[in-house]
């Protein structure tokens, strides 16, 4: 029965071919064709007959869905199908908007906190504070409700009014508060400012409508500010990417005008294009950095894929996603859509960095990455060497940087978010977010905050011996060599203090943030963390030698 039914399960997503298509498609002389009509007969009869006499009633919507599922499982995880109650989703990600009440949540234990507020929100405008708790909304308690819910919950049409009981984390005092949605945009630059006095430093998330617009705004009015600049870093760090045009448009604010920046090929011809700058650019000469890592993907790999084959700047920090596939959106029926890869980009230099071959499966459904043998040498501008098939590689590498365990556990229970909550209850106000930094007796003070609170964690020397433990155990010979493996294991142990004090400067820095998050919203945080970026001041370090900078911009990387 249940081949019957996973057998069943691949065959009914045909169905949504046959309704989009009107009807069964007519005879071609081309084979491709002739089949899929073939099929999609044999697939209509099935239903027909599957329906008409199954026992049990089968609900049409949930096996349709199942079938379509199934077909999304032969494409890329790019290519999707929308239903009607998730086309929201599908705006936000093109245009950053939602309706929405504008905070972060997060659920910890039985209750559910605010994290961030927006600033300007309806939350904000409400005096809603991050550490506030949600007791209940519209009159339900919302008690051990999951965090996905009252996500839902606090998402709506603009204009819509919450009633929401809040308790503060410190006092206990409960105060209700009349929310009213608005329409939320998030922004794209989420910060702009200096590294030091002579650097500017734009951090960019999305690429959505009018982000490209929204970066210039933010590098002219630093550039008018700082007439002695010496470079700008664009931070594409964990950027997911969004529009294509918009990735144009950043592109432009460096480089010429009719430059070619992306070209798109796909199974339709007519639908191929060239992308070029059309704008006159704001500085061609400035000394840029872009930044990125693993999670810069698609338009962020685009920005960063044309400075380098340009040689119009440095790429800094660590290899990209390897997302060189295009999304176009189809209308479907019933207020649904089809978000299906249709082409797939090209840098200048002509190399296509998607990092995982999608169209070769094995036999059992899995892919893999584009194997090095595969990859194919391209040529920048000044003759640097660069590859296909395994996202962009940095011309500086600068290796991510880690936390440590014991401060990995104190954020995931939430005990640096609740120290930084405390804090800002206690002090009125703090120095700017840039000057701010806690004392060695504050940092005493969260020692014993922590006192008799679990934050037991097992390091990964542990984990490794645990491993090993239990294959010794397997293999019978644990007996012979377990005294050994309990002194080792003794000598292992780690002590939680110690751990605080080796791991202190770490720690501090995580707090400073939190706490400068509560006084100055997500922009504080950001000036805060640039003080010990690695990446930001490498970059920045490079920039203000001109000597090093050309040099990086004239010799393939090794």
């Amino acid at each position: 029965m249940r081949a019957f039914l996973n057998k069943r399960k691949k065959l009914l997503a045909a169905l949504l071919l046959l309704v989009t298509a009107g009807g069964l498609f007519a005879y071609n002389e081309s084979d491709r064709y002739f089949q899929i009509a073939k099929n999609l007969d044999i697939f209509a009869a099935f239903y027909r007959e599957l329906n008409t006499y199954y026992v049990d009633d089968l609900p049409p919507e949930k096996v349709m869905h199942r079938g379509i599922e199934a077909i999304l499982e032969e494409t890329d995880p790019f290519t999707d199908f929308v239903t009607e109650e998730n086309l929201d989703d599908l705006k936000f990600m093109a245009t950053g908007k939602y309706g929405g009440v504008g905070a972060s949540i997060n659920k910890n234990g039985e209750w559910t906190s605010i994290t961030d507020v927006y600033e300007g929100s309806p939350m904000d405008k409400a005096g809603v504070k991050p550490g506030d708790i949600i007791v209940t909304m519209d009159g339900k308690s919302v008690k051990d409700t999951p965090q996905e819910e009252i996500s839902k919950l606090l998402k709506g049409a603009p204009g819509t009014p919450l009633d929401i009981l809040f308790r503060n984390p410190v006092s206990g005092k409960e105060t209700p508060k009349k929310i009213i949605r608005e329409e939320i945009n998030v922004k794209p630059v989420s910060y702009s400012g200096l590294v030091g006095k002579d650097v500017a430093y734009i951090r960019m998330t999305q690429f959505t409508e009018n982000s490209g617009a929204m970066v210039r705004n933010a590098f002219q009015q630093l550039k008018q500010a700082n007439p002695g600049l010496k470079g700008v870093i664009l931070d594409l760090r964990g950027n997911p990417g969004g529009l294509l045009d918009e990735a144009v448009v950043v592109s432009n604010i460096f480089v010429e005008k009719n430059k070619l920046i992306v070209s798109t090929k796909g199974k339709v011809k007519n639908w191929d294009r060239n992308y070029e700058t059309s704008e006159a650019p704001l500085d061609t000469h400035i000394p840029l950095a872009v930044l990125t890592n693993h999670s810069s993907a698609s338009a962020a790999e685009i920005v960063a894929g044309a400075v380098q084959d340009l040689d119009r700047g440095l790429v800094i920090g660590q290899r990209s996603y390897g997302k060189g596939l295009v999304q176009t959106t189809r209308q479907l029926p019933y207020n649904t859509k089809l978000k299906v890869t249709t082409a797939k980009y090209y840098t200048p230099s002509g190399r296509c960095i998607q990092a995982i071959d999608y169209s070769h499966r094995a036999d059992d459904g899995s892919v893999d990455y584009v194997p090095d043998s595969l990859k194919k040498t391209f040529r920048t501008v000044n003759g640097r060497t660069v590859k296909d098939g395994g996202g962009i590689e940095p011309d500086t590498l600068v290796p991510p940087t880690y936390i440590s365990q014991v401060s990995a556990t104190l954020l995931r229970k939430q005990f640096i978010f609740d120290y930084a909550t405390s804090y800002y209850y206690s002090h009125p106000k703090i120095a700017p977010a840039a000057d701010f930094a806690l004392t060695d007796e504050e940092f005493s003070d969260f020692e014993r905050y922590l006192d008799n609170k679990d934050y037991s964690y097992k390091t990964r020397s542990e984990d490794a011996l645990e491993n090993f433990k239990n294959t010794a155990r397997r293999e019978k010979y644990y007996d012979a060599v377990s005294k050994e493996l309990e002194q080792l294991e003794q000598k292992m142990k780690h002590d939680k203090k110690q751990d605080l004090l080796k791991n202190k400067t770490e720690i501090k820095r995580l707090l400073e943030e939190e706490i400068t998050n509560r006084y100055y919203s997500q922009q504080g945080r950001i000036a805060k963390s640039l003080a010990w970026d690695r990446e930001v001041n490498t970059a920045a370090a490079m920039l203000r030698d001109p000597v090093v900078y050309k040099q990086a911009l004239t010799t393939s990387r090794k």
